[in-house]
Parts: C-alpha cells; structure tokens; sequence
C-alpha cells in the first residue's frame, strides 16, 4: 500500500475544477502535506505532448480508437513516472481528471464498447486506482457558457456538440452510482465557496479512513 494519497478532481467542463483544486492544496499544505498537482493527459513531459495532440481543435480528423489509445499512453506514463514515486513518497496527488474521464467521454459519449476501454486503461493502470475521485457535477449548458466566458479558446473535446458533453456527465452519474466508495459527487452549481468546503469535507473524510 502506498504511504500517499491520490484524490481526482473530474467532472463536467466549466464546473470548477482549477478553484478547488487550488482549493485542496492549499487546505492539505496547511496541514503540513507535501502536494503534487498533475493532470490529464499530461503530467508527464511526454504526456504533455499527448495532450497536444489529443486536444488540438486543428485534428478534427482523428479517430475514437486513435483517442482512446493516446489517452492510455499518457495514463501509463503518468501512473509511473510520477504518481507512483510521488505516492510511495508520502505525498498527496491531486489530479485535475483521471481514468473516469476516460469511460464518461470515450465510451459513454463516443460510444466505444465498454471491453475496449477496459482492456486499455487496465494495461495503462496496471492494478493502480486512486483513493477517491471527486466528480463536479453540474448541467453541460452551463458548464459550456463558463468555458465560452473565459474568452479562451476551445479545445477539441469541449467544442463537441452539447449532446455529447450531456452524454459524458451520464457517464460520471452512472460510475459514482456504482461504485460510491470511490467517488463523492458535488453538484456545481452552488457557490465556489459552497463547492470547496464540500470537496474539503470529502477529502478529510477520506484521509480518514485510510
């Protein structure tokens, strides 16, 4: 068992994801917890590169599998380069989207059987999970109108049509319904504030138990 702990932060696009994971870490370094932030795709210099290529708007061309197996790559380069030395470490990884990510938007959304998705991210996870995964749930519309509000541009997946993002959200729904002892669902929706302790509370209780 690992001395650390891995929280992911996942969920709907616009739904909050960067203010509470700054949130989390400034909460947990208060705490004297030594934090690694990562995300994905990236993380890793080489999935840094992945994710170039996974969210460029320019490759509209791409195919599902071609996605899915980029995706994988970058996972297990991510899993052992740095998370797994980070948590062996003791210290506490926080990552903005992790495997759930994968089964909300390439299969619930793209529609790639289930089995391929499996085999995939098994080979990439190689036995791992992390220790709970926070999904910010909130309405895609909404999430999509924050996202435009930035006044940056699009990535390749969030100029997706809205159908799709609803379709991912499901796909969150359905994963934390079955299994609740490895996600917390928090309804984005409320304030910043409201969200974040909400997220805290999540995190220390699940810091908790281990």
């Amino acid at each position: 068992m690992s001395k650390g702990f891995m929280f992911v932060c996942d969920g709907s696009n616009g739904a909050g994801k960067t203010t509470v994971i700054k949130g989390i870490e400034a909460h947990l370094i208060s705490k004297g917890y030594e934090v690694v932030l990562t995300r994905e795709p990236g993380g890793t210099e080489i999935g840094e590169k992945i994710r170039e290529v996974i969210l460029d708007p320019n490759t509209p061309q791409m195919t599902d599998l071609a996605e899915l197996m980029l995706f994988g790559a970058a996972r297990a380069q991510h899993i052992e380069e740095k998370i797994k030395p980070a948590l062996e470490a003791g210290k506490i990884v926080i990552s903005d989207r992790f495997d759930a990510a994968t089964f909300s938007f390439q299969h619930y959304a793209r529609g790639i059987d289930l089995s391929v998705i499996k085999t995939i991210n098994d080979l990439a996870l190689n036995g791992f999970k992390p220790d709970l995964n926070i999904i910010l749930d909130l309405d895609p519309e909404i999430g999509l109108q924050r996202v435009q509000q930035r006044g940056e541009g699009l990535d390749r997946l969030e100029v997706e049509k809205l159908d799709f993002l609803k379709r991912a959200r499901d796909g969150y729904l359905i994963q934390a319904k079955a299994a609740p002892e490895s996600f917390t669902v928090i309804d984005a929706s409320y304030s910043a504030e409201d969200v974040l302790a909400q997220c805290l509370q999540a995190v220390d209780a699940r810091m908790a138990q281990k």
